[in-house]
């Protein structure tokens, strides 16, 4: 129970590495709230949860709406208690080679996985400032640090998204908030299980521990960052890709 009366706001938090983000921090005694653009999926995420004996709660959020934002954040303070925990998850693909790609694409993709991640980000500097205590982990990506042909889109939010952690950390550092990022490199999830099977294999080739990630090899280190165990450590980028990048 290391987490124990931690409250912690997952985004993108109904499905996938959010969801498993959110059982791995209930299971360590924090009260987790999943955040996400779809309701339904939160809410049954966080019914998983409460069912095998965690806090759990949902909330409907568009991380590109700085109103709504604004809003989830106040509940969660005025219900609960201020932030102790932000994981900054939420993100969208739409992928296509720079010189096809629509701007309309690019724009989308930019304001979800980067304004969206700003948005939390402040709102949640605001009460861990006061309180003078607070973890925050933007998940980033591998493509983020190395590039990938056909996402300039999602490359460039991540790289956006790594360049924001650092300055967030230096910022909040004098009132003890901690903020890191986490690159994962290519997960086994809903994004990547729509993949031609050809293109998984090859995907595969190229790890060095010869499989794609699971949820929870991502979850596991969020734990860790979040906890005080990593009291000392800020601004940092933890690559977790099974050697795809060294």
């Amino acid at each position: 129970m290391e987490l124990k009366d931690k409250v912690a706001l997952i985004t993108g938090g109904g499905q996938g590495i959010g969801q498993v983000i959110g059982e791995n921090l209930a299971s360590m005694g924090a009260h987790v709230v999943l955040a996400d653009i779809n309701l339904e999926n939160a809410e049954k995420s966080a019914e998983a949860i409460r069912a095998n004996g965690g806090a759990a709660s949902s909330a409907l959020l568009n991380v590109t709406d700085a109103e709504n934002v604004k809003q989830v954040f106040d509940s969660i303070a005025k219900e609960f208690k201020p932030l102790d925990i932000l994981v900054n998850n939420a993100g969208i693909t739409k992928d296509g080679l720079l010189i096809r790609m629509k701007e309309g694409d690019w724009d989308s993709v930019l304001t979800v996985n980067l304004k969206g991640s700003f948005l939390c980000g402040q709102q949640a500097a605001k009460q861990m400032m006061k309180q003078r205590r607070g973890a925050i982990v933007n998940i980033a990506s591998i493509v983020g640090v190395m590039g990938n042909a056909g996402q300039a889109n999602y490359s460039a939010s991540k790289a956006g998204l790594i360049g924001l952690t650092k300055t967030m950390a230096r910022e909040l550092a004098s009132r003890n908030v901690t903020v890191n990022a986490i690159a994962p490199g290519f997960i086994d999830t809903e994004m990547t299980r729509v993949l031609d099977e050809k293109v998984r294999e090859k995907l595969v080739e190229q790890i060095p521990l010869a499989r794609l990630g699971l949820p929870r090899d991502i979850a596991h280190s969020v734990d860790f960052l979040v906890s005080d165990r990593a009291s000392y450590i800020t601004g940092q980028v933890i690559n977790v890709n099974g050697g795809m990048l060294m």
